[in-house]
């Protein structure tokens, strides 16, 4: 299964977070996208080529997995969210789904306090849930992956 691995990628910690995840999913067979490893200089780089590169990442995906931690889920990552819904709704069998991870405590809190969409944007979460599901640790990714 090809997966497209969406999240924030503006430092140094972003990168790496998502650098460990893609990792950890390609020990689990996975074969990951990941955005920010199409681009030798990020600095240098143009809208242009951003949206193209990561269209034909998400077209030529099965899954989406989005990280969605931060105070609020990162615009772009929100983009991808909402593409690939549309992917998977239009589609047909290539495209499988959507997995959200969200280990931030601020989100937790909000879940565990029955809040409406747990603080996030409620069309973003409703992107999700259309044909995936959010989980809250990376140990759960694979198995949700498969549950597709």
């Amino acid at each position: 299964m090809r997966l497209y691995i969406a999240g924030p990628l503006f430092s140094d910690a972003e990168r790496s977070w998502l650098d460990a995840l893609a990792a950890q999913l390609r020990t689990e067979g996975f074969d990951c996208f990941v955005p920010h490893e199409h681009f030798t200089e990020l600095a240098d780089v143009t809208l242009e080529q951003v949206y193209q590169v990561d269209t034909e990442g998400l077209r030529s995906a099965n899954a989406l997995v989005a990280w969605l931690d931060g105070p609020m889920v990162d615009d772009g990552t929100a983009c991808e969210i909402g593409m690939f819904a549309e992917l998977v709704r239009n589609g047909g069998e290539h495209y499988s789904g959507i997995v959200a991870i969200a280990t931030d405590l601020r989100l937790e809190r909000r879940r565990q306090q029955s809040v409406v969409g747990a603080g996030m944007n409620l069309f973003v979460a409703g992107a999700i849930e259309s044909c995936g599901k959010i989980v809250h640790g990376v140990d759960e990714i694979a198995a949700a992956l498969r549950e597709l």
